[in-house]
């Protein structure tokens, strides 16, 4: 129990002394970073996935097939790599190696625009796979009668497949978004100041690690969960209200046989002058048709 108050009294001091100063920025760094980077990586995951799906034949002319599969290469080297290998190294890479092979002619003057340039194609690396399967699961039907009406290629995937495609994958930006807020302590390598930086300039002033350690863990959790409630409830947003009663009868259709006429009716209704001549005829000639 003593042990728990030390920790206590040390967070406190740490909160007091750096908190306004150093973790409040930080938390705020970091969401920023994470909220740019994900959109501007679901725009790269989006162009991706849709130009990774568009389809062609053997009819097709052969440039078209030819710069198709070279934007599939492309698009999956792109993929593999950014998949396959840490942030950290690629912030290394991006901001200390762009400068080292172009003898400083191409580096960054704002750490702020590097962070978010490698924190958007890694989002986008992983939204790309995303998309192409939120479009592939979009039932083929669908494809196919948007082009007997006519709509080309862009129209079938801007107002049929990609809303559809959008809502099957909501669940995915939202996670990426919540792992961006994770990953991008790993920022501080090209000294960005996000939360992490922060708990980094605290420990070496103050020698608290485990306390200080303690606040990043409880900040990072609160965001998270904060990120996750707000998510559900825009995917709820989405869903529709649940509160809904089936049509059985539509007031629009009418029946065949029972629409009435102002003036005349219908031929089965008695009222009707159709009926009474049928009736007579009947009379005149014997039964009618349908009594015999």
């Amino acid at each position: 129990m003593e042990k728990f108050s030390q920790l206590f009294a040390d967070i406190v001091k740490l909160w007091s002394k750096y908190g306004v100063s150093h973790y409040l920025p930080g938390i705020r760094n970091t969401l920023v970073l994470a909220l740019v980077a994900t959109a501007i990586g679901c725009v790269i995951g989006f162009v991706c996935g849709v130009l990774n799906t568009i389809p062609y034949t053997k009819k097709d002319p052969l440039v078209k097939r030819f710069f198709l599969k070279l934007i599939r290469v492309v698009v999956r080297v792109y993929v593999e790599v950014f998949r396959g290998t840490p942030m950290v190294l690629q912030a290394v890479f991006v901001y200390y190696g762009l400068p080292y092979f172009t003898d400083n002619v191409v580096k960054f003057s704002s750490i702020w625009a590097a962070a978010i340039l490698v924190v958007s194609i890694n989002t986008g690396a992983y939204m790309a796979e995303s998309v192409r399967g939120g479009i592939i699961s979009i039932d083929p039907g669908q494809t196919e009668g948007a082009k007997a009406i006519g709509m080309t290629h862009v129209q079938t995937m801007l107002n049929v497949i990609l809303p559809q495609a959008l809502r099957n994958i909501m669940p995915q930006i939202g996670n990426n978004f919540i792992i961006n807020v994770k990953d991008t302590s790993v920022m501080f390598i090209i000294g960005f100041p996000d939360f992490f930086s922060a708990h980094r300039a605290a420990v070496g002033a103050s020698y608290l690690y485990f306390p200080s350690a303690t606040v990043e863990m409880a900040g990072y959790l609160t965001m998270t969960l904060i990120a996750s409630f707000l998510l559900r409830w825009v995917e709820k947003k989405l869903d529709g209200d649940s509160s809904y009663e089936l049509v059985q009868v539509d007031p629009l259709t009418m029946t065949a046989g029972t629409y009435s006429h102002p003036d005349r009716g219908t031929p089965f209704d008695e009222q009707s002058k159709e009926y009474r001549g049928r009736v007579q005829q009947g009379l005149k000639h014997g039964r009618t048709r349908g009594e015999r």
